[in-house]
Formats: C-alpha cells, structure tokens, sequence
C-alpha cells in the first residue's frame, strides 16, 4: 500500500486511528504532501499568470494540520493568550485538536483567537513589538504555509533572500561581497520604518490575489491580518485594538507575506524601466533589510527608490537610518545583518585595499552583553561545568553566524572576554582568592573545563 493511500485512509478513518500511520519523509513532511508543494511550484513556474483556485482542501487535509504541528512544536515559543501549551493539546489527545480544527475550518467555524503582543528589546535599546498567536492559530498559518510558499517561491526573484527555504543571510552577505569586489561600492543602504506594522492590508491582499483565487483561503489570511491584538504592558489592564494594517512579526505566515509584498519591489526594480537597466544596479534583499549597490548612486537611484517604497508601496524609509555611502572613501562602512563591509590598506604596505567582513561594533557589544547576563551574580550558584556548557552553546552559534570574513580578531576579544567572566565568577564563587592549580593559567584551566575558543 503506498503512502498516498496510507494518507487518505488515515483521514477518513474515525476518530480511534492513529496519527502515526501517516508517514513521514527526510524533509519532515508527508510524502504526498512534498510531491504536491512540488507540483504547485512546477505549475507556477510553468504558468506565471495562473491564479491557483482549489487550495482551501489541501490545507484541511489531517496529513497537512499534523506535518503543521510538528514544524509549530519544534520551534517552540510561548503560548498565546489562552494559555494552552503543547504538553496540554498533546495530554488532551493531539488527534482530537486536530480532528476538532479541520472540522471547524471545513464547517466554515474556524476564527482566529486574538494575538497576544509583547515587547522585547532591540539592540538601540528600544522595544521591538512581537505578536505570538495561539498554538492552534499557529498549526493553521503553517498549514496555509506549507501549501502556499511553493507557490510564490515561483516568483521571488534571486535578490531576496530572507525567510525562503535553501536560501540565507550568508548568501545575501556573499552576493554583497561579491558586487562590491567588481566594482560596485556605492551603496544605498535601505531602513523600513516599520515594515511588519505599517502593510496597507489592501495593497497586500490585492498582492496575495496575483496568484491566489480561492476564496476561501483569502478569507483565512484576512482574518489573520485583522485579528485582535492583546497588549499588556507591565501591571497595567490589558488593552486590545484591531489592526488597519501589518502583518504581526511572530505570526508563522507573516514573513511569507511579507515577501510576497516587497516582491513587487524586486519586480519593478528589475524592469526594463528600473536601475537594474539603466544604471546596471544590484538589489540585495533579506526581507525588509536590503541595499542597492551601483558604481554611482545618483539622484535618480534615490528618487526612484523613495517613489516605489513609499507612493507606491505605502511605506515609510527611515531618513534618520537610511543612508549612501562609497565605500572606496577612506574610513566607509556598511552595516548589513550583524556584518560590517570595510576595505583596509595592505597589512604589507603595499598601495592596495582588501574588503573585509567581519562581526559589526554592535554584534560584537552584543555578544559580550549575552555573555555578562550568563555570568552576572544572580548565576552564581551554578558550577563551572554547567556555566561553560551554556556559554559553549552560545559561543557555537554566535560563531557560526560570523564565520564569514576574517572574524579573527573580533573571535579573539571575545574569547578574552569569556575567560575574563568566567575568572570573575569563579572569584566571586569562592570565600577565598581564586586560583587554578599550580602551573596552570587561566587559559589553560578553562580549556579543560571544556570552554571552547574561536
């Protein structure tokens, strides 16, 4: 009996059958749902003007809702405003949630619950608003994800990079590298005033309906967008409002959205009418953060720029953020995803230039910041081989992320960093005086208690 079968029996079955008969492949889906992403996508592809009109099935489907919950469990997060957690659906019975929601969304009574807004800090200091949907909502979004995203995957262009399958910040960063070292150092540095918050709902729905002509799933991304958000704000009673505009950061479909929005921008900016043309300009997008880089940005770059992102796409450019700078003027930098992109003089003298990437001022404060609350008084009860594991955990990705470049000296100060904490905390652990053993420094101490070194 093939899988596909195995799929359709499991969803017609009664309530008493077993989840677990639907199989799963390498890429943590269905079989039969990853060869329909893949049909959705060669149809696309094939047919740019196609507007795809039986879609609201396929995201109902038991098969699609569980592969939904497992994407939606494994990246964790907090609950929504109703409380309710994984451990509690799953206690409940995982089966009956997502029976109970298909059967809801297929009668036409699924609404989303309210979205419960909190805020977490920024790296200026300030507080980013983060929308956090309930678990159920969440499992629908993905579900609607999962069918949706190989359909527009069709049409993004190579320039965006942010929130796509196979596609990363490294990519954008190298692609940047790559159009500087040929030539291309003048540089528009972008800053959306917020983007997720400030969407005209219209303009994006009109966006969605290019490709999307069922009725029923605009009808579920509508609801989505124009859901109640809860705000609560320290001791103070909640306060609940209804969104005119954005898509919530935290909601599992906004970053599709999202794309999907400032897609048009790609678009046009690659027309035969746009810099692309005319001034062989590039365009380097992760989601809303992205640069356009020329050998001479004019005037004329600019204006078109500021026309299409804010009269055309209703958006707002940060003057105070936004920026050009030519990176062949001494002392020139540019700041994109945690990078700063320099060049400096030969280390032998000679009268050339290299370009470097390597962690920006503000990654490098704060890494050290992550490091001085893993080490702060209030965890001094933990024994050093518990704090090291921690700080190794951290250490691994934060260097991971900043591999790129010659991140040698930046990986140094934070090494020299680590060891420094890490002498205070023992010192402030211990009645007495800290020291290692004898014959042993620090360095190499703490190297056998496991710290890693970049």
């Amino acid at each position: 009996m093939d899988e596909g079968t195995i799929t359709e029996e499991a969803e017609s079955q009664p309530p008493t059958s077993r989840l677990d008969r639907i199989p799963f492949g390498a890429d943590g889906l269905p079989p039969s749902l990853s060869s329909l992403r893949q049909k959705l996508n060669l149809k696309a592809s094939r047919e740019p003007k196609f507007r795809f009109y039986a879609l609201f099935d396929k995201i109902t489907r038991l098969s699609t809702l569980y592969a939904a919950w497992k994407r939606a469990k494994a990246n964790k997060g907090a609950p929504g405003v109703d409380g309710v957690t994984f451990e509690a659906i799953e206690e409940k019975g995982l089966e009956e949630f997502l029976r109970g929601t298909q059967l809801d969304m297929r009668r036409g009574n699924y609404k989303p619950q309210p979205v419960l807004r909190v805020f977490i800090p920024k790296a200026s200091g300030k507080l980013r608003p983060l929308g956090i949907p309930t678990i159920r909502d969440r499992v629908v979004q993905t579900a609607a994800m999962l069918i949706l995203e190989p359909i527009f995957e069709a049409d993004f262009m190579d320039c965006s990079y942010g929130f796509r399958p196979e596609r990363s910040a490294h990519q954008a960063l190298e692609e940047i590298r790559v159009c500087i070292n040929e030539g291309y150092c003048a540089v528009y540095d972008a800053d959306l005033k917020g983007y997720f918050d400030t969407i005209p709902h219209d303009k994006l729905m009109a966006c969605v309906k290019m490709r999307i002509a069922d009725g029923s799933v605009l009808k579920l991304i509508r609801m989505w967008l124009e859901a109640v958000v809860i705000e609560k704000t320290g001791n103070e009673p909640p306060r609940s409002s209804r969104p005119d505009k954005g898509t919530p950061q935290g909601g599992v479909i906004s970053p599709l959205l999202a794309n999907i929005y400032l897609h048009w921008f790609d678009k046009v900016f690659h027309q035969e009418t746009g810099p692309a043309e005319w001034a062989r300009a590039k365009l380097v997008r992760y989601a809303d953060d992205f640069v356009v880089l020329a050998r001479d940005i004019g005037i004329q770059i600019t204006r078109f720029i500021e026309e299409k992102i804010e009269r055309w796409l209703g958006l707002e450019i940060n003057r105070e953020k936004t920026r050009v700078v030519n990176l062949k003027e001494q002392g020139a930098s540019l700041n994109f995803l945690g990078y700063e992109l320099r060049f400096y003089r030969d280390k032998f003298g000679r009268e050339k230039t290299y370009l470097n990437m390597q962690p920006s001022k503000e990654s490098l404060e704060r890494e050290k910041d992550q490091l001085r609350e893993m080490t702060s008084p209030r965890n001094c009860y933990k024994p050093i081989h518990v704090m090291i594991q921690e700080m190794n955990k951290n250490l691994t990705g934060w260097s991971n992320y900043f591999r790129l470049g010659h991140p040698r000296e930046t990986f140094r100060q934070i090494n020299q960093f680590a060891r420094t904490r890490l002498t205070k905390h023992l010192k402030r652990r211990s009645q007495r005086k800290f020291r290692p053993p004898k014959g042993t420094t620090f360095y190499e101490y703490f190297k056998q208690q496991g710290l890693i070194y970049l």
